[in-house]
């Protein structure tokens, strides 16, 4: 699958590279979710909080996703590694899920590597977006 262009606010990246800096002066150095996140950082469009499109996944965004595979739908959050609580439906920014859904909008599909094989899930809708609700600093 081709990767498509992905937004994320200047408001997130700061936080996320803030994030990675914090983790790898601890020394964790070398860790593949920071790399992962790291680089979909590098490559996302940066755009202010109030210019980004309200069907894109932003930090603290509720989102709907199937599962292409088993036609499962679900339902989570994408928090901060310090809010993840999975069986509330929070899931982490650092986790390859979590890392995945930041920057897509509803009607994207994902894929991603898992030991048995490959993940992939639609992002069916965008069922809360603090931007596009006027909260900017979530």
């Amino acid at each position: 699958m081709t990767p498509r262009n992905i937004y994320i606010t200047e408001f997130d990246k700061k936080r996320l590279e803030e994030l990675i800096e914090v983790a790898e002066d601890f020394g964790d150095h070398g860790r593949k979710d920071l790399a992962a996140l790291a680089a979909e950082l590098g490559r996302a469009t940066v755009v202010s909080s109030r210019d980004v499109p309200a069907d894109v996944v932003t930090m603290n965004s509720r989102v709907r996703l199937r599962d292409l595979e088993s036609g499962e739908d679900m339902a989570y959050v994408l928090v901060f590694p310090n809010q993840a609580d999975i069986s509330s439906g929070a899931i982490s920014v650092l986790a390859p899920v979590g890392t995945a859904l930041l920057g897509y909008a509803k009607g994207d599909e994902i894929e991603w590597p898992v030991p048995g094989g490959i993940r992939r899930i639609k992002i069916e809708d965008v069922l809360y977006q603090p931007e596009a609700a006027g909260h900017y600093h979530l």
